[in-house]
C-alpha cells in the first residue's frame, strides 16, 4: 500500500465517490484510480467501497474504518511536511487563512501587516468562503488556520477558540426615522424593509432567533454575504441594513450613512479561530494567532491542540 492509494480513496469521498471528478482533482486517469482502490482493497482484504458495476455506490462498514486510519496518516504526513519546512526554512513559507468576507476586510488587515512585518519571508494566502467552507478548507488542509463566526466551533475535527465579541449595528440613510429614536425595538425594524446577511454569515441566526423569539417576521429584502453590498443597497434606498458592528466603526462621522449598535436586540456574537485537530503548527501560525487576540496565546492554543480542555471562554 502507498499514499497514492490512500489519497485517491480520501479525494473519492470528498467527491461523492465521482470517480471522474476525483481524476480531475487529482489530475491523474480515472482507470488509474480505480484500479489503484481495488489493488488497496486485495491487500487490505476488504472492500472500501460497495459497487453498482464500476460505479462506486457507497462506503462499507470497514472502509468507514480505513478511511478513519487514512485520515489519521495523510494528516501526519501534512505534519512531516510542515515539520520539514519549519526547521529546513525557518521563518519562511506560505500561512493559508481560511475566512470570510468581514473578516478579511474589516478585522484582517492589521493583523496580517504585523505579521508581514514581523516575518516578512512569510507569504500569505487568503481564501474566503462561508463559515461551513472555512471549515472544509481546515479539514482538507487548504488552509491552516481559519476564521469564522457562524458554526465553525461546531466541527468536532476542528479545535476552535474564541477570538473576540462584536455586536450587530443598524445602518441607514442620514436622517431616517429610525435614527431618531433613543432605543430601537424589534417592532421598530419589523415595519421597515430589512437589507442584511445571508443565513450562514456573520451571526444571522441571532437576528432570525431574536424575532422569531418574539412572533415577529422581519421583512428582509435582500441578503447579501458582506457588509460593503448591504451599505450599497441601502444607499439606494432598499431598506435599513443589519451588519456587523466592525464594518462601519470607520466610517466618517457626517456621511450619508449612519449606524446604530443594536446589541441589546440581538446579543453577542463570538468570532472564532480554528485549526485542524492534531494538526503541527509553525511557529508564524502560533505568532499569528497571537496578533489576532490577547487571549489567544502559545500556550492556551497548544493546550488546546492537546485536547486538555474544550471549554475556552472569552
Amino acid at each position: 500500500m502507498n499514499l497514492h492509494q490512500f489519497r485517491f480513496v480520501q479525494e473519492a469521498v470528498r467527491r461523492d465517490l465521482n470517480l471522474t471528478e476525483t481524476a480531475k482533482a487529482l489530475f491523474t486517469s480515472q482507470p488509474g484510480i480505480s484500479k489503484a482502490i481495488l489493488e488497496l482493497e486485495g491487500e487490505l482484504g476488504v472492500d472500501i467501497f460497495a459497487r453498482h458495476g464500476k460505479r462506486l455506490r457507497r462506503v462499507t462498514e470497514p472502509g468507514q474504518h480505513v478511511l478513519k486510519s487514512i485520515e489519521i496518516i495523510m494528516r501526519e504526513v501534512n505534519n512531516l511536511k510542515r515539520i520539514g519546512e519549519e526547521f529546513s526554512k525557518q521563518d519562511s513559507g506560505t500561512l493559508s487563512i481560511a475566512t470570510t468576507h468581514s473578516q478579511a476586510r474589516y478585522f484582517l488587515p492589521e493583523p496580517l501587516a504585523q505579521l508581514r512585518k514581523r516575518f516578512p519571508k512569510v507569504n500569505i494566502s487568503l481564501h474566503q468562503g462561508s463559515p461551513a467552507q472555512v471549515a472544509q478548507m481546515l479539514l482538507e488542509d487548504v488552509a491552516e488556520i481559519g476564521i469564522a463566526t457562524e458554526s465553525i466551533g461546531e466541527v468536532d475535527e476542528l479545535v476552535s477558540l474564541p477570538c473576540y465579541e462584536w455586536q450587530h449595528a443598524l445602518v441607514m440613510p442620514a436622517g431616517h426615522p429610525l435614527s431618531q429614536l433613543e432605543r430601537i425595538s424589534l417592532e421598530d425594524l419589523a415595519r421597515e424593509p430589512l437589507v442584511s446577511y445571508h443565513p450562514s454569515f456573520s451571526g444571522r441566526t441571532r437576528v432570525d432567533q431574536a424575532f422569531a423569539a418574539r412572533r415577529l417576521k422581519p421583512n428582509i429584502v435582500l441578503e447579501a454575504i458582506d457588509a460593503d453590498v448591504i451599505k450599497t443597497y441601502v444607499r439606494l434606498g432598499l431598506g435599513v441594513g443589519i451588519v456587523a458592528e466592525i464594518s462601519v466603526r470607520d466610517d466618517p462621522p457626517g456621511g450619508d450613512l449612519v449606524s446604530r449598535p443594536v446589541g441589546h436586540l440581538f446579543g453577542q456574537s463570538i468570532t472564532r479561530v480554528a485549526f485542524k485537530r492534531g494538526a503541527y503548527l509553525r511557529n508564524f501560525v502560533y505568532s499569528f494567532a497571537e496578533m489576532l487576540s490577547d487571549r489567544l496565546t502559545r500556550t492556551l492554543i497548544t493546550r488546546a491542540m492537546n485536547g486538555e480542555s474544550d471549554d475556552y471562554q472569552l
